[in-house]
């Protein structure tokens, strides 16, 4: 029986190949949503489908809405992957890169990405489109030629378009973590006998000089590497804000012994997952 996968996006994009990635040792059923939102929603619906969601890239940033999806949801991260995001140019097969005169489709973050190696030819201009992979998609279904859409490489084979330059990213340090989502429980079972040795919590603290600084102390006191730190404001609560923390650590009765430590000094906090680091 397949795992179903809930994923932003269509088959072939970079969520996609995440997901794959991840559960590479089953055969996996993505399921495609138009929207974040969509997956955590067909999670809730289906307790069977894990997601595969974005949360930063090391060009771009946080992904700041699905900080705030997954504290409301009510889902637990159950793992985390991460991707290198190589950028190819495709189009159908049989076109060269001179023949492209009527626009290179791909997502605005996509083409940021790639804006050296289209500043090289007069004949590529950069067009806005939702995904990478649904350009690819279009240009196949709809046999558009003098079109490239910028994608993965796994796109270019589901949609069968020939790659005319592989690797046009301007940064080749260009990753992309993404964590695995899940209802608590499908997420306890796939956790059983993994080395669970990271965290995400998210917490907010008193409006008072050295609150933050107080708990970091704590968290340091007990050897929890803290890897990541998100603040985000607290919406009605002007100059509040919540932190969301990402913490490594080898020793779990340790870390536990850490987060009861820190209660006192916090508000709201919960954790949003205990899983296996990538790292």
């Amino acid at each position: 029986m397949s795992r179903k996968v809930a994923i932003q996006g269509i088959a072939g994009s970079f969520h996609d190949i995440a997901a794959r990635n991840y559960f590479k040792t089953e055969e996996i059923e993505i399921i495609p949503c138009s929207t974040f939102k969509d997956v955590f929603a067909a999670i809730r619906k289906d307790n069977s489908i894990v997601g595969a969601v974005a949360i930063e890239n090391t060009i771009a940033g946080s992904l700041l809405q699905n900080h705030n999806l997954l504290k409301e949801s009510g889902l637990t991260i159950m793992g985390e992957t991460k991707l290198r995001i190589e950028h190819n140019l495709v189009a159908l097969p049989g076109q060269k890169i001179e023949d492209i005169t009527k626009g290179v489709y791909s997502h605005p973050i996509a083409l940021m990405q790639c804006e050296d190696f289209l500043a090289k030819y007069p004949n590529l201009v950069a067009v806005e489109s939702d995904d990478t992979a649904s350009s690819a998609r279009k240009i196949a279904e709809q046999k558009l030629t003098g079109r490239a859409a910028i994608c993965g490489k796994l796109a270019a084979e589901i949609y069968g378009l020939e790659i005319l330059a592989p690797g046009i990213e301007t940064n080749k340090r260009n990753f992309t973590r993404f964590l695995i989502i899940a209802d608590p429980w499908t997420a306890e079972e796939h956790l059983k006998g993994k080395n669970i040795n990271k965290s995400s919590i998210v917490f907010a603290v008193p409006h008072e000089e050295g609150s933050l600084a107080k708990v970091l102390s704590i968290l340091s006191y007990y050897h929890t590497n803290l890897t990541k730190i998100q603040s985000l404001p607290i919406i009605g609560r002007e100059w509040e804000y919540l932190f969301y923390v990402n913490l490594k650590f080898n020793n779990y009765l340790s870390y536990n012994q850490a987060i009861e430590a820190i209660r006192p000094f916090t508000k709201d906090l919960r954790i949003l997952g205990e899983y296996e680091s990538t790292d």
